[in-house]
């Protein structure tokens, strides 16, 4: 079973959750992932909000984080910076459930729409986000470049709310 909760700050887990996230996001951005310490400035920032998705491994609140997503909201519009889950838990619907979550706390808190960037060559990545009612309104030419690589355009998509 998954729970789906929004990191709350000073707390004794937090320093475990961000490590936690820290170590999928080597997993699954491995040519630009972020650091623990990245983390932790970004999330000092008010504006900053990050949903954790655990498996509850049993009763005694140990649970394992397997997701997260980093979002930012000023005002009316809301962005994530960071989704991911973690290889061994991909594909059993985490993705969604975030969304869905996520969804419900922006439109309750009157956010108009979201916007995120993804690499033009994920294909299962825009797909999710395509169920999920993002629409590609930019494309940034060559934007992720990796050595020896042919550089990868970066799509923006959009979810409006309104």
């Amino acid at each position: 079973m998954f729970i789906i909760e929004k990191l709350t700050t000073h707390t004794a887990k937090q320093q475990q959750t961000i490590e936690a996230v820290a170590n999928i996001e080597l997993l699954v951005q491995p040519h630009d992932a972020w650091t623990y310490q990245t983390l932790v400035e970004m999330l000092a920032q008010d504006s900053m909000h990050m949903l954790m998705v655990y498996e509850q491994e049993d009763k005694a609140d140990n649970n394992k984080a397997v997701g997260y997503c980093l979002y930012q909201v000023i005002f009316e519009q809301a962005e994530i910076l960071r989704i991911g889950t973690h290889p061994d838990y991909q594909r059993q619907g985490i993705a969604s459930q975030i969304f869905a979550q996520l969804n419900e706390e922006l439109i309750s808190n009157q956010v108009e729409s979201l916007l995120l960037e993804v690499r033009a060559d994920n294909a299962p990545a825009i797909a999710l986000y395509e169920q999920q009612a993002f629409a590609v309104i930019h494309t940034r030419k060559n934007y992720y470049q990796v050595p020896h690589q042919p550089a990868v355009d970066a799509l923006i998509m959009q979810r409006v709310y309104v």
